[in-house]
């Protein structure tokens, strides 16, 4: 076995998600999601409301004859509410759905920036704040100059509750009028 077949044998998580991100704003702060889960960005729009649901989800949106539940990443991140801007927009996503099913969701965010190529290398692990705290959603943190992109997993930001949360609230929308 070579040298390098040994350093590559078992790359950490970070080495082997370099690749291209979709970059946005919540906040002050950047995220990055992966290109090849994003679908499509599109304008904020009138989203229903949904009644008992979780106060992350924003409600649903008609998307071309398709119901897609909306949430809202300030509020599942315990971020506060900031107001609708030209730059808000909603950011659908296909995260795994329960039996490996794809799930269109819309996320809204602030802005979106840029997609940007990040190299492994430029990938460092998530810090640990102890057990306290959860950072499973978390890619990892891209380098960019001097600034730090969190690089999320869309398909660890909603536990897997809260995914059929969703598609049962998209099941049980009223059709939206389109």
């Amino acid at each position: 076995m070579s040298s390098a077949t040994l350093s590559n044998e078992s790359p950490t998580v970070a080495t082997a998600r370099g690749g291209k991100y979709l970059t946005f704003a919540l906040g002050k702060e950047e995220y990055g999601l992966e290109i090849l889960k994003v679908r499509e960005i599109i304008g904020y729009m009138e989203i229903t409301a949904v009644p008992r649901t979780p106060a992350y989800v924003k409600g649903v949106i008609n998307l071309r004859g398709q119901v897609i539940s909306v949430v809202d990443l300030r509020a599942k991140f315990d971020m506060p509410a900031a107001e609708r801007t030209e730059e808000t927009c909603v950011i659908v996503v296909e995260i795994k759905g329960q039996n490996g099913r794809k799930l269109s969701t819309g996320i809204v965010v602030d802005r979106v920036s840029e997609v940007l190529n990040i190299a492994s290398e430029k990938i460092e692990e998530p810090p640990t704040f102890g057990a306290a705290v959860d950072t499973g959603f978390i890619l990892g943190m891209g380098k960019i100059g001097q600034s730090v992109k969190i690089l999320l997993d869309i398909d660890k930001v909603l536990t897997t509750q809260e995914t059929a949360t969703l598609v049962e609230i998209a099941a049980e929308a009223p059709p939206a009028q389109t």
